[in-house]
């Protein structure tokens, strides 16, 4: 005996509605699993122990000061201050979002080279520095700017240029909208943490993304100069995300395209050493 089409049309709904809801809660599952888990996605630190001893040695042979840095909440943040003779001004140095200044200190290499001292601070949770970054970024412009304020107790504010690498672009965008820097330059920047989540994980509402870094936002406010290099080829972070932060460009702001260039080691291309060094001469 055949079913009735009524049946089979009933047995097909079910079918489809179970096949919805199991989908459905599959995707309430993931979000809930990204929403909650978004610092160990997008903040990768190395902890150092708090007795690390930092050494840069050959070929590096980088002469620093160690700094502990208490912030607004009694945290204990860790900096190191890279010297040379007769400094040109000094580069406040805001590192991507993996590792600490065991591998980030190296860094300083290129700028101490070209005749400036260099401050890089590791973020809360990174390296020696004390507590975690939790549940939004104003914690870290809060330390960014404590150490900022420190800074121009040893340095005229014309001497100082911000530079923001990675996770440190929104960062130091934020700083530099904020005060008045002699320049900011930007390595392989995002539009924003929305706009870095849409292009990797497009199913995510964007208001589910806690960490925002509004790029796009305070690239309108700052008043001095701007630098922005990228790689082409960057498979991170895309290079329309410099593309679309040009339409904040003020006159004489610059975009440097790197041809071929990756997102990882972007400050040891052949483009960018040729530009930053004409850059900082001056």
């Amino acid at each position: 005996m055949e079913d009735h089409p009524d049946t089979s049309n009933n047995n097909m709904k079910k079918i489809v509605l179970k096949t919805f809801f199991v989908i459905f809660g599959l995707y309430i599952v993931t979000l809930s699993l990204l929403y909650f888990n978004q610092e160990k996605m997008m903040f990768k630190p190395e902890k150092l122990d708090k007795n690390y001893a930092f050494k840069f040695e050959e070929p590096y042979n980088l002469t620093f000061e160690e700094f502990t840095i208490k912030s607004t909440d009694g945290i204990l943040l860790n900096g190191l201050l890279f010297k040379v003779k007769n400094p040109k001004g000094l580069i406040f140095y805001l590192h991507g979002n993996g590792g600490s200044l065991r591998s980030f200190g190296k860094k300083g290499k290129t700028y101490v080279d070209l005749g400036y001292d260099v401050f890089i601070l590791d973020y809360r949770g990174y390296g020696k520095s004390e507590g975690r970054i939790y549940n939004n970024e104003e914690q870290l412009y809060q330390d960014n700017q404590i150490v900022y304020e420190l800074l121009l107790k040893q340095y005229k504010e014309e001497e100082i240029i911000v530079v923001g690498n990675f996770l440190g672009t929104g960062l130091a965008t934020k700083l530099a909208s904020e005060n008045n820097p002699k320049q900011l330059i930007l390595l392989a920047p995002y539009y924003n943490f929305p706009d870095v989540a849409q292009s990797t994980y497009w199913f995510v509402p964007q208001f589910l993304v806690k960490y925002k870094f509004y790029t796009n936002k305070y690239l309108k406010e700052v008043k001095m100069p701007v630098v922005i290099f990228h790689g082409d080829k960057d498979d991170l972070i895309y290079h329309g995300s410099s593309l679309k932060l040009k339409k904040y460009f003020k006159p004489g702001d610059r975009l440097f395209t790197l041809e071929g260039g990756g997102h990882s080691k972007i400050e040891n291309t052949k483009g960018f050493k040729n530009e930053i060094e004409r850059i900082l001469a001056k």
